[in-house]
């Protein structure tokens, strides 16, 4: 038995003393991009984001649309494992089919659907118009469109059909998959188009392309695509039946792979990790983890691991540490981490990025972390709270609320990621299902929290990610200092920010 000589310490606790703000040092200048797997020192990494923020390998946090919109903003989603390989493998395939402005249509119905199903239909999703395909999915045969300025609820029989008021195929502008972002851009603005559907020569929908993405592109001019222009994906996978699951992703077009695990110190990781080196050498990407400290990080970057993870029990629908109590404070864990690898880098030449896993309960516990030397973060709670998750929007006390609930939960029946001493079903419980507030949309949230992270990056003098894990300082925090912060007065209610 040994104990070791510190407290262990969460994000919380610690603030960033400013640093010397330069006239270079604006919102502009700061570069938040990110190396995701590992790399020779000094020479740039295959795969990079512009934005250091992963969504958690779990099944109510990440979907193919939120995929889509998260590598839109710069990011990367990692596809859930807990579920049929083929299923896994088609949600992968469902993002890389989709281009950078190319949009996974989300808002579909039949033709027979009545006008009221369709009206509730663009109301609960606050969109204002709708595709049309013959069996009402997103790659059916496309039939026509119809929005709130094809039927007015007081005008209309609400019971009468899609089909009586929508506008045909035959009648409206498409495109084939071949067109290019900048050619669809043209015929949507010389035709002044709201919508333009990507048909393919039999008839069935592909993608579409919104004027209102414009706008965005112009204002994420940073996605994460891969040579082809597809948008980059990463997916979770185990130790189990990875013989299998791996090939499967590789054939659907995964960019980066992820073991998902709760606890990554162990033989099955690297048994995992060698199979993917004996059988694709450096042409697959694969992650690992989770660990928490140097020993764990050391087993395994020599054993191959192209980033690894750092947490174990910080998230906030985690209770492994009640449950086996096992984990360690994130702060803590980060900078024993850290400090390893930082030493393989100068020992080995190689770089193996880190990512922050758990215990990001605000934008400042990130600006923490990244601090720390987390070269990018995985977010659960952060992005279920959002429109593009997959979990229900429900309504709870008068306010709205999304679904959520851990892999370790019994609604998530994660075997393979949690397992018990054998068997196909959870003995114990390691997380829990609940609701966290709903908050909107992922492009404002995202882009509210890069300029968070920006701002907090130009008060302590850093323009980059790598200058400001050298120059940050940080303090620890005391009692008093939480005192201080946590002053009671009576808040005004603004609904602005509810969900934040």
């Amino acid at each position: 038995m040994k104990i070791l000589d510190e407290v262990s310490r969460t994000l919380n606790e610690f603030l960033l003393v400013p640093g010397l703000t330069t006239a270079g040092c604006t919102p502009d200048t700061v570069d938040l991009g990110a190396p995701l797997v590992r790399h020779r020192v000094g020479e740039p990494a295959a795969i990079r984001v512009a934005t250091p923020l992963t969504s958690a390998i779990m099944g109510a946090v990440s979907s193919p649309r939120l995929a889509i919109a998260l590598a839109q903003c710069g990011g990367l989603s990692f596809v859930h494992q807990n579920q049929p390989v083929a299923a896994q493998a088609a949600m992968v395939e469902a993002v890389k089919r989709h281009k950078a402005g190319f949009r996974f249509s989300d808002i579909n119905i039949k033709p027979s659907a009545t006008l009221g199903e369709v009206a509730l239909l663009l109301e609960s999703a606050e969109r204002d118009v709708a595709v049309v395909t013959d069996d009402g999915s997103p790659h059916g045969q496309f039939v026509g469109l119809i929005s709130t300025d094809d039927f007015h609820p007081r005008r209309h029989d609400l019971g009468g059909s899609v089909a009586s008021r929508m506008r045909p195929a035959a009648e409206l502008v498409t495109a084939p998959p071949s067109v290019t972002l900048s050619e669809a851009n043209t015929l949507i603005w010389d035709h002044r188009l709201d919508v333009l559907p990507v048909v393919d020569a039999g008839g069935l929908l592909q993608s579409i392309v919104l004027r209102r993405d414009y706008e965005l592109h112009k204002r994420f001019r940073n996605e994460s695509i891969d040579a082809d222009k597809r948008f980059r994906v990463g997916a979770g996978v185990n130790t189990h039946d990875y013989r299998e699951r791996i090939p499967a992703l590789v054939e659907a077009g995964a960019d980066l792979l992820c073991i998902d695990s709760s606890d990554g110190y162990s033989v099955w990781q690297a048994d995992t990790l060698k199979f993917v080196r004996d059988t694709y050498g450096d042409d697959v990407r694969i992650g690992a983890g989770n660990v928490v400290d140097a020993r764990a990080f050391r087993y395994l970057a020599d054993a191959g691991a192209d980033f690894v993870k750092v947490g174990i029990g910080g998230g906030s629908i985690c209770t492994t540490r009640d449950q086996k109590g096992i984990g360690r404070g994130q702060a803590s864990a980060l900078l024993d981490v850290v400090a390893e690898r930082d030493a393989y880098a100068r020992e080995t030449g190689v770089y193996v990025p880190l990512c922050c896993d758990g215990g990001l309960l605000t934008d400042a516990h990130m600006a923490v972390a990244f601090a720390i030397g987390a070269d990018f973060v995985m977010l659960g709670r952060y992005f279920a709270r959002f429109d593009e998750s997959p979990s229900p929007l429900v309504r709870v006390g008068g306010q709205f609320f999304k679904e959520y609930w851990g892999e370790g939960s019994n609604r998530a029946r994660n075997v393979s990621r949690y397992e018990h001493g054998g068997g196909s079903r959870l003995t114990f419980e390691e997380g829990v299902d609940g609701y966290v507030p709903y908050a909107g949309s992922l492009y404002d949230n995202v882009a509210l929290t890069i300029a968070k992270l920006k701002a907090t990056m130009i008060s302590c003098g850093a323009v980059d990610l790598p200058g400001f894990h050298r120059d940050a300082v940080l303090v620890p925090v005391s009692q008093q200092s939480f005192l201080q912060n946590s002053a009671e007065i009576q808040l005004r209610d603004r609904p602005s920010d509810v969900g934040r």
